[in-house]
């Protein structure tokens, strides 16, 4: 069965991107702890995050790494962290998050809630960057 993420790649729902390669997305994530929390995915349908070869498990760090320095031009913050949880999507992927504090890494807390305009904003700023 097709993830959301899956629907995503296939351009069946929409997205804010930020980059795309033959084998991976980054876009906004439309429930974001903090301004700029962008998702990573790799094309491969794939659960586990952990589950991916060693070629796509290198490669994914990579290419977040490239969208993590771009987030971080745009979005003002002492660093861009990165965590694999996995749980709310069956589909492997990983979270850049703006960080001022370790508080900004709560999943559980409020999150924000930005406009159409203000995410496609940011997202072409990031893009830019």
């Amino acid at each position: 069965m097709a993830t959301v993420f899956s629907k995503i790649i296939a351009g069946e729902i929409p997205c804010y991107k930020i980059a795309e390669n033959e084998n991976f997305l980054a876009f906004l994530d439309i429930t974001p702890v903090a301004m700029g929390h962008t998702l990573v995915i790799p094309k491969q349908e794939v659960d586990y995050f952990f589950d991916l070869n060693d070629e796509l498990l290198s490669a994914i760090n990579l290419f977040a790494k490239d969208v993590a320095l771009k987030i971080q031009r745009v979005v003002p913050c002492k660093k861009v962290g990165l965590s694999v949880v996995g749980l709310e999507v069956p589909h492997a992927h990983l979270h850049l998050i703006p960080l001022h504090t370790i508080r900004d890494m709560n999943f559980a807390g409020e999150r924000l809630k930005l406009t159409p305009d203000e995410f496609e904003t940011l997202a072409k700023k990031i893009r830019e960057a």
